[in-house]
């Protein structure tokens, strides 16, 4: 299968990074591409922040592909105007996908949730639960799209927390999928099974790149989520979930690993070269648990007799937007999915001096006393 030959380095947009991705940031690259490609406003938020929709390509098989519909998910959206600049530079590789296929593609669907960095959208409203109701005009303005454009495949982006492991082992879920159930049995029908294979091929290109950090999510039905409802129309629905790679808490390494999903994906697709794999190939993907913290400190008796009892102390890191910047912030919290066996972005030894002089440089002594 022919692989994008363009190094990566040379079509990231790097105007746009970070956690901290509004319509702002990506106005002047969408002003670029509208000179050469079909740049529209499709609707506007509850805000009034327009929702813009990218047309790629003339083929017969249509993919609709959308990012940020929770607005502090932001790691899918720079891996898309990343493909679209690759687009512009024309690489061979896409001359067969632009033939193939038609692309419509919404860089982000929740103006108001990206600008306060919040899930929900203005109204409070999880946009992926309003899928039947279509109670907020971005919920509308994908449905009427969706309406319209009739696409064979949806690949809906996503990012997801820190704590997951690809399965029970000591790896990140870098990068996860989905194909989604439509039905409360999870029975499999052949669009399911065309996103597996989809999946399958993305799988094994990671595999080269980051062994063992890839996740299949969990497939409980409920057809109020957007890809649970695409998937009832049988439209072949793919979930991506952008998540973390060891000390890239931006998400810039994750960004291009999506990237590259995101290529393999569509080159599958343009080349109908889903039967080289199988459904087998997609349930060998583990699937995630939810075993990590960002830190994880061990011996916190030195700090706190009282805590002698707990072998270790897990802390997650709360996202908070400060002055146009992501800033994380430690926090220690009992939570419903805590196990023995966990572990740590980053693990210390608070009887360790090199590691008590680091805990004590960031203000977390305080989060054990």
């Amino acid at each position: 299968m022919k692989e994008l030959s363009i190094p990566y380095k040379d079509v990231k947009v790097t105007s746009v990074q970070g956690r901290y991705v509004t319509h702002k940031c990506i106005s002047p690259f969408l002003a670029q591409l509208s000179n050469t490609h079909s740049v529209e406003e499709i609707g506007r938020s509850v805000a009034h922040n327009p929702i813009h929709c990218i047309t790629m390509g003339t083929g017969p098989i249509r993919i609709l592909i959308w990012s940020q519909m929770h607005g502090n998910e932001s790691t899918t959206t720079k891996a898309v105007l990343d493909v679209c600049h690759a687009v512009l530079r024309q690489d061979i590789f896409f001359e067969h996908l632009l033939s193939s296929c038609t692309l419509k593609i919404i860089p982000i669907l929740n103006p108001d949730g990206a600008l306060a960095y919040t899930r929900v959208n203005a109204n409070g409203v999880d946009l992926n639960r309003d899928a039947q109701r279509l109670t907020q005009p971005e919920s509308k303005v994908l449905r009427k799209l969706y309406d319209s454009f009739n696409p064979h495949f949806g690949f809906n982006l996503h990012g997801q927390r820190t704590i997951f492991s690809a399965g029970a082992a000591r790896k990140p879920a870098t990068v996860s999928f989905l194909s989604p159930a439509f039905d409360v049995d999870r029975n499999l029908s052949p669009s399911r099974v065309k996103g597996m294979r989809v999946i399958a091929a993305m799988n094994a290109l990671l595999q080269e790149l980051v062994p063992n950090q890839v996740g299949r999510y969990d497939d409980g039905f409920n057809a109020d989520c957007v890809g649970d409802a695409f998937q009832m129309n049988d439209t072949v629905t793919l979930l991506f979930e952008a998540g973390h790679f060891p000390g890239d808490y931006e998400r810039e390494k994750t960004r291009e690993l999506i990237f590259l999903s995101l290529c393999r994906a569509l080159n599958t697709i343009a080349l109908e070269a889903m039967d080289d794999y199988s459904e087998a190939d997609y349930f060998g993907i583990p699937e995630n648990q939810k075993l990590y913290y960002d830190l994880l400190l061990r011996n916190v008796q030195v700090i706190n007799p009282q805590l002698s009892s707990e072998q270790q102390v897990g802390l997650l890191y709360k996202e908070v937007l400060r002055n146009g910047k992501i800033a994380f912030i430690p926090t220690k919290e009992q939570m419903e999915w805590h196990a023995q066996q966990c572990y740590g972005h980053l693990e210390l030894d608070c009887a360790n001096e090199s590691d008590l002089k680091w805990l004590k440089n960031k203000n977390i002594l305080q989060l054990l006393r």
